[in-house]
């Protein structure tokens, strides 16, 4: 074994190796994998080898379809088979919903280049004939499923690594991570020790204690998952000698199984709600090419329904039951990317679906580590999207709760309720009490909408407009004509000070920073041109003869956004970046009245001269001390008001007390989001993201070129002297009775025109055949008439998709955001351009200026 490497990945499973493949592959060659004991002998070994590529967060999906293409180019590098079996597989839905939500999966996937098809029960019977499809109602069919040897897959990527020069070292346990003064760390091991610039934390059943080497708690959690071999079955040796095939994958929402072919037999598994953890606090480092005690009584629920929709499994006699360990992160997408607070300490970990998401996650980390940038949007899986409340019991609770609803429809207005409330404000009992509907934002309990007195504070799930509809109505028409008051406690804040603060938040930022008592609105980007950030930015006065600013940002991103920060710190120490969390809290009032609700409660003049628009002051409020921002999301006249948490009770009430006289309401963030929408406001994470630059996301006016050298700016300048090819645009949605929630299609009556924005992620796919074997496509009997298979359809073609949406309450419009090419990006013309919702394509046309307010004179005045 070396003693000196640039890269040592710890972890001999499918993603350790995968990311050992990939930094070879990208030019690193001093690099080596150590592994405890042999490949595979964590998880890996006794996964069912099943591979996908959808998944609920379209971005992971893109990368789930890379890892199925690398499966023929790590064979042909590594001259190991992967006994991949291309085979298809179908969804089953049992009832209306669950046909919606694939419906959703469907329409997610025509801009991805999926090739998804909705078919009927009976076509999906023609393929799997085990099956009784009186139990369903539709299904949806995908090309590119199957399923391969674990084993054998891994060793690919093994032997691929090693022929590109990469060294793997076994029966080596890392017992020690220790870090140099000048950032090398040191890899303690059973037989020595290797110093290398970057570790890589692919533990698997382990990452949780090689997490804690470093001090970093990773939330990270392993259960127990079985799954069943039968004997060979007949009418399994039937299908395949008569069709030459094999059969399909199948996926049945209402049993919480999954099955396929396996062998003359088939492998039935499921995900049970009665679901069990294995060492939820630590993990035995001689445990290895082991299984536990199967509990089929445990999953005997699910083998229930499961042999009633498949009639032709019951029959066949057990052969196997495969229960082992695999890890889970709190929502189940992996855990990627550098930890923040360390150098060059990087997890590729909680990877549940590892044949799946093993070659995506090698791929983005190895870009990461090389070129600085994943090159994908890979906020589902970044290991920085998790704060501090993750703590063990935590992710314990959340993990059980996301493992028993693996199979389970997640509606866009459900609030999951495990380990809920992890973190509280002050006024959380009175929102409580004023029957307010509370959300989970970033670990923090938030109000979402408040429910008519007399009636159960709880959202009915649903794809379409549900109970809040019209509670959500009235707190924005009261806060449009009046005055309302909400709770803003969870977005990020920070304070940067030093005395070279201002040079380095221009550094960072893309907008000029502001005059003492002024604010500013700023995007941030990465070094590539890409919209890594966005923010307000206020200029406090001076503290110490030494500047200082007042950031907000998305709450979500602070552990993404500290990273950054930190990675750009001069060395100095001049530089002082404090992040406050919940230690600083906050409420906003808005609407026409809200300038005469807060005078009461200042004893300073707030008139419009004396407290301009996007003015910062340090003032008592209801006589607390506190920070003031003329400035809200609801794009109206309002004010954001910042106070330590022991404060907030006093402001509050003193807002309440004084706003009586002026028909003051409490409103919630779904209102808030409501009122973003009807001025085009852009979100993070769903408008902005690292995979948009700053004019396409239609940023223009944020983004000063001449300013100085910040990051990101050539490549900003060449975006936009070349012309953005996408534009972020807002639409108005003929929708019936559900709007958009995101990631749905948006076509365009373009005729043959190529725009090249879509994109075929697949390499292969396999083609669905009827029980005789006769290849059948395009019957979509299942779908209707109200949309078409496939991102082409006569004249329509699917030009773009949806970052988010919903109801603009006060203009009484549907709307949805997304992005277009920059071609169409101004064209209001009706009849253009549809988005296609739950299956059925609405018309919709782009709205330039914002519905309300559009000369902006309302925030103003």
């Amino acid at each position: 074994m070396k003693s000196h490497a640039k890269a040592v990945v710890i972890g001999g499973g499918v993603v350790g190796c995968s990311v050992l493949y990939h930094l070879a592959k990208s030019g690193w060659t001093d690099i080596m994998l150590i592994e405890r004991s042999e490949l595979t002998s964590g998880s890996s070994w006794h996964a069912a080898g099943g591979f996908h590529t959808l998944n609920g967060d379209p971005n992971v999906a893109k990368l789930q379809a890379y890892t199925v293409q690398l499966y023929k180019e790590i064979e042909e590098i590594s001259g190991q088979s992967c006994s991949l079996h291309l085979t298809g597989g179908v969804m089953m839905a049992d009832t209306p919903e669950r046909m919606d939500f694939l419906r959703l999966a469907h329409a997610k996937g025509r801009y991805l280049g999926m090739d998804t098809e909705l078919i009927t029960p009976s076509e999906a019977k023609a393929m799997f004939p085990l099956m009784d499809e009186t139990n369903f109602v539709g299904a949806m069919w995908d090309p590119v499923e199957g399923h391969l040897d674990p084993s054998g897959t891994t060793h690919a990527y093994a032997k691929a690594a090693r022929k590109l020069g990469a060294e793997i070292v076994l029966r080596n346990r890392v017992v020690e991570l220790t870090q140099e003064v000048d950032g090398t760390w040191n890899v303690v091991t059973e037989q020595g020790t290797v110093k290398a610039e970057h570790v890589v934390n692919c533990g698997g059943l382990w990452a949780r204690e090689i997490g804690r080497m470093v001090g970093v708690e990773l939330p990270v959690l392993a259960m127990e998952h079985m799954y069943l071999l039968t004997e060979p079955m007949p009418e399994v040796e039937e299908f395949n000698k008569s069709t030459g095939r094999e059969m399909i994958g199948v996926l049945d929402f209402k049993g919480e199984i999954y099955t396929r072919q396996e062998r003359n037999g088939i492998l039935l598994g499921t995900y049970e709600k009665a679901c069990k953890p294995w060492s939820p606090v630590s993990t035995p480092w001689d445990f290895g090419h082991e299984l536990l005690q199967p509990d089929i009584d445990r999953i005997a629920p699910s083998l229930e329904i499961g042999f009633k929709h498949f009639p032709g499994i019951e029959k066949a006699g057990i052969k196997q039951i495969i229960n082992g360990p695999f890890t889970f992160a709190l929502d189940g997408n992996p855990l990627v990317g550098p930890v923040q607070g360390l150098t060059n300490f990087w997890c590729a970990c909680a990877v549940m679906a590892g044949f799946s998401q093993g070659g995506g996650v090698g791929l983005a980390l190895s870009n990461w580590m090389v070129h600085g940038d994943p090159g994908f949007d890979v906020w589902g899986m970044d290991v920085a999207r998790f704060g501090e409340w993750a703590t063990l019991r935590y992710t314990n609770a959340k993990v059980r709760e996301n493992y028993s609803r693996r199979f389970s429809i997640r509606f866009p207005n459900e609030e999951l309720p495990a380990a809920r409330p992890a973190q509280t404000t002050p006024l959380y009992d009175t929102m409580i009490a004023n029957n307010a509907v509370m959300g989970d934002s970033w670990g923090l309990e938030t109000p979402l909408w408040f429910a008519p007195r007399g009636s159960e504070p709880k959202d009915v799930v649903s794809f379409h407009r549900s109970n809040d509809f019209g509670p959500i109505g009235e707190e924005v028409h009261a806060t449009r004509e009046k005055v309302g008051v909400t709770e803003i406690a969870n977005f990020a804040k920070y304070e940067v000070s030093g005395p070279g603060a201002e040079d380095f938040l221009n550094r960072l930022m893309t907008n000029r920073m502001p005059k003492t008592g002024r604010i500013v609105l700023t995007p941030m980007l990465n070094e590539f041109g890409r919209l890594i950030g966005d923010f307000t930015i206020a200029k406090a006065s001076p503290r110490g003869g030494e500047d200082r600013f007042m950031i907000w940002g998305s709450s979500a991103a602070q552990k993404y956004h500290m990273r950054w920060f930190e990675k750009h710190l001069p060395k100095d120490g001049s530089i002082r970046i404090h992040r406050f969390d919940q230690t600083l809290v906050g409420l906003s009032i808005a609407g026409p009245k809200s300038r005469d609700l807060l005078q009461k409660l200042v004893d300073v003049d707030i008139s419009t001269k004396a407290f301009r628009f996007m003015d910062f002051r340090e003032m008592a409020v209801g006589g607390a001390p506190c920070m003031v921002n003329r400035i809200t999301y609801t794009g109206d006249l309002g004010y954001e008001i910042w106070m330590a948490p022991a404060y907030q009770r006093l402001v509050y009430k003193a807002i309440k007390e004084a706003g009586e006289e002026f028909g003051l309401v409490d409103f919630g963030m779904r209102a808030l989001l409501s009122m973003r929408l009807e001025k085009n406001f852009p979100t993070w994470f769903r408008e902005l993201r690292p995979i948009y630059g700053p004019f396409e996301g239609s940023m223009d006016r944020f983004i000063k070129l001449e300013k100085n050298d910040f990051i990101g700016r050539e490549a900003a300048a060449k975006e936009q002297a070349e012309g953005p090819k996408l534009r972020r645009v807002s639409f108005i949605v003929d929708a019936a009775d559900a709007d958009v929630m995101g990631d749905e299609p948006i076509w365009a009556k373009v005729g043959g025109k190529d725009y090249g924005t879509v994109e075929k992620p697949h390499g292969y796919g396999a083609p669905r055949f009827d029980a005789g074997g006769k290849e059948v496509r395009g019957s979509n009997a299942a779908e209707g008439a109200s949309a078409v298979r496939g991102i082409v359809d006569g004249n329509w073609r699917v030009v773009g998709w949806v970052t988010s949406g919903g109801y603009a309450h006060y203009v009484e419009k549907s709307m949805a955001q997304g992005y277009v090419p920059a071609a169409l990006a101004e064209n209001e013309s009706a009849g253009l351009f549809e988005i296609e919702i739950l299956g059925q394509r609405r018309p919709a046309h782009i709205n330039v200026e914002p519905p309300f307010d559009p000369s902006g004179e309302k925030m103003r005045t």
